[in-house]
């Protein structure tokens, strides 16, 4: 490999670090929201709305770990 494709995959990982590190953020702000949301509303929601909000907590939660995973990847390659 060449420097300059070294240098290349240098800036092409950084940006991608960037992007999943601001998304993984973004994933996991909108599962600790989703929590906020079902903790202020109690008993005011229903059983389906608080199954469905949990749901969502639970995917946002397993996205940020995607975006976490890969960026591990992308550091150990």
């Amino acid at each position: 490999m060449s420097t300059s494709d070294k240098i290349q995959k240098t800036i092409h990982n950084a940006v991608s670090n960037v992007k999943d590190a601001t998304s993984e953020t973004l994933h996991r702000g909108a599962a600790e929201s989703e929590k906020a949301r079902r903790e202020v509303a109690g008993d005011t929601m229903t059983t389906k709305e608080k199954a469905g909000s949990m749901a969502e907590e639970a995917k946002d939660r397993i996205e940020g770990g995607i975006d976490h995973a890969k960026q591990a990847v992308r550091k150990n390659t």
